[in-house]
């Protein structure tokens, strides 16, 4: 379910406005804990506030990290291959242990330093050691399945949700299964749909720690644009080119339904309107069937406007305007003729637009 978000959701009449908004929409049988909830979105929202200041904190740790791993080298630690591993290990259960015990910004820092420090450790030590890269990402998805399950630190849960989808990425590449990327894309297409079109009810359940649903939605997000980056970009990825369509079966219906939601909210009603709403979103939506990344990017900016997660409608603009680019680009036709395209493209968005703002202004006055 959606928040409907104003204002910076600090107060909270803000929270039983969300609260009275949902209960609406679900209807009487929703049932909820109002005080844990406000608890916990409180949380949440402190986390946001302070993320900035986390990645600064991070990147301060990332090159003291670089730092001592230099020292390490140069100290003879990569002539044993055991030792990578073994210490490796030990920086990875010191920062699970020091997530967990202490809870302050310095040490959130030191844990997600000594964190990646003992993933690139044990990377090293493995490879030496001559461990196929198969077994190597299996081991990187089982420590950072556990590392969400044992921590609910930000940082370290979105890496650990970088590093499993990275990890499926990898095992694609070595094991040249290319097609699979189509599988990747749309499996993470459902799966972000779903968490940012239930985020009240996702936040309100006692089995998912609320700490967790911010670093699971924007890490699902990037993880889901590096794979639309593999099927926007060509030559990245040596899959037959005839099949690019397949992301598309998943990523056209997606969108269609998040709109059909819009629609439902606005309080579009008539049925002229709707068929003529659905029709232009068809008309734009079909030619980029051969361009999965675009209709993607577009389910992005949709579900991100939908709830009102600014992080990520910026990103999914900047990456639709990057992946129609590259389309544009790509294509194997004149000057002129890919010209006619973008005007066809244009007059399509404008009569979109002009349809929206007359319905929305038509709402606005009632």
């Amino acid at each position: 379910m959606i928040f409907k978000k104003s204002g910076t959701m600090k107060d909270k009449i803000s929270i039983t406005e969300n609260i009275e908004y949902i209960t609406k929409i679900e209807g009487d049988g929703f049932e909820f804990n109002e005080i844990e909830l406000e608890n916990e979105y409180s949380k949440v929202q402190n986390d946001e506030s302070s993320i900035a200041i986390k990645i600064l904190s991070i990147l301060g740790g990332f090159f003291a990290a670089i730092t001592f791993l230099g020292f390490l080298l140069i100290a003879g630690l990569y002539d044993s291959e055991e030792g990578l591993v073994v210490t490796g290990l030990i920086f990875v259960c010191a920062a699970l242990l020091l997530n967990v015990v202490y809870k302050k910004l310095i040490i959130d820092t030191l844990s997600v330093s000594a964190y990646g420090l003992g993933l690139c450790l044990i990377a090293f030590g493995l490879s030496a050691l001559q461990v196929g890269g198969n077994t190597i990402s299996i081991i990187f998805v089982l420590i950072s399945l556990l590392t969400i399950g044992i921590t609910k630190n930000y940082i370290l849960s979105f890496i650990s949700i970088l590093t499993i989808n990275g990890s499926f990425i990898f095992l694609i590449i070595e094991n040249e299964l290319y097609s699979l990327i189509h599988i990747y894309n749309a499996i993470l297409l459902v799966l972000v749909t779903y968490v940012f079109l239930k985020e009240a009810k996702l936040l309100a359940d006692n089995r998912f720690p609320s700490q967790l649903y911010n670093p699971v939605r924007i890490g699902l997000l990037i993880s889901l644009l590096l794979g639309l980056v593999f099927v926007g970009q060509r030559g990245i990825f040596n899959f037959d080119i005839k099949y690019i369509w397949s992301s598309s079966l998943i990523t056209i219906p997606l969108t269609i339904y998040v709109i059909s939601i819009i629609t439902k909210i606005i309080g579009i009603t008539k049925v002229k309107t709707l068929y003529l709403i659905y029709s232009l979103c068809i008309l734009f939506l079909i030619p980029t069937a051969l361009s999965p990344a675009i209709s993607g990017s577009l389910l992005i900016i949709l579900l991100c406007f939908l709830v009102n997660y600014k992080t990520g409608l910026a990103i999914g603009v900047f990456s639709f305007i990057y992946f129609i680019s590259q389309y544009y680009y790509d294509l194997n036709y004149t000057l002129l003729t890919k010209s006619i395209i973008l005007f066809v493209s244009g007059i399509v968005f404008l009569l979109f637009s002009v349809v929206t703002h007359q319905k929305l202004g038509y709402n606005e006055k009632i």
